[in-house]
């Protein structure tokens, strides 16, 4: 297969049309959640990720949808219109789980972000971030039987749409990169650069509250679900990051920051 050029109308076109080519259609509010047991449902609730899952779905998609609206490009439009849809749509369906089985949320407000573009360059890599790890957990309750498939399969189009969106991310940065006049692109690298750092930043602190009050997200979802090592988990992460992205156009970029990381922990652990 003949190598794409980063940042050529090429590159464009492919990441643009794989995205919308993949979009899978669905609507929440006519998803019926199953019955769950009473040792299922107990283990639901326990998970201490609901209100910080649903504030940063809310969140993310608001922005996303914000910044759809003030991109000029035709083709970028539609594509990141797509990406703020499955947003909301990946909010409503936490909003709707939490609903069908007593998880008490309080009320999230959310608000518009004074720069969209920082803000979804930002986003983004806090996506890339959780997602590898997000694939990791998702798989080990599948395959654990921790939660029953039926609730796993409602959730699966989910954790591939974030596969989308992690790919789309790695090739609008570059290609955005590229079409900066060079002066102005080391500003653009300083910006990616400081991304990555606050993102890097706010998973470490996540990780140092493990075992507080302020538990949250990735790192508390994976005490809640088992015994399992971090050798294990990273290994399943890498394994599933591989097989959800390899289902893409191999041309296209994947982002490779976690995937390094965790290969680089692999040895020393």
């Amino acid at each position: 297969m003949e190598k794409l050029r980063v940042g050529s109308a090429e590159h464009k076109e492919l990441l643009c049309r794989f995205f919308t080519d993949s979009f899978v259609k669905f609507e929440p509010e006519n998803i019926k959640f199953p019955e769950l047991s009473a040792g299922n449902l107990a283990r639901l609730k326990s998970l201490p990720i609901w209100e910080e899952a649903v504030r940063t779905e809310a969140s993310t998609a608001l922005l996303v949808q914000t910044f759809g609206r003030k991109v000029r490009d035709a083709d970028f439009k539609e594509a990141i219109a797509m990406n703020g849809f499955e947003e909301g749509r990946h909010a409503a369906m936490l909003a709707g789980l939490t609903r069908r089985y007593g998880i008490p949320i309080p009320k999230i407000d959310v608000r518009p972000h004074d720069d969209p573009e920082w803000g979804f360059l930002k986003v983004g890599y806090g996506e890339c971030f959780d997602s590898f790890f997000g694939f990791g957990l998702f798989a080990f309750a599948r395959d654990s039987g921790i939660f029953p498939p039926e609730l796993v399969m409602l959730f699966e189009p989910i954790m591939q749409e974030e596969a989308r969106h992690i790919i789309f991310h790695a090739n609008w940065v570059a290609y955005t990169r590229s079409e900066q006049p060079l002066l102005e692109r080391g500003a653009f690298a300083f910006k990616e650069a400081l991304a990555v750092g606050i993102q890097t930043w706010s998973r470490i602190k996540t990780a140092l509250r493990v075992g507080s009050a302020e538990d949250n997200f990735t790192m508390s979802a994976a005490d809640s679900l088992g015994d399992i090592s971090a050798k294990t988990l990273i290994e399943i992460c890498l394994r599933e990051n591989d097989r959800r992205l390899a289902r893409y156009d191999p041309r296209l970029l994947r982002p490779t920051l976690m995937p390094s990381m965790a290969r680089a922990m692999l040895k020393v652990l």
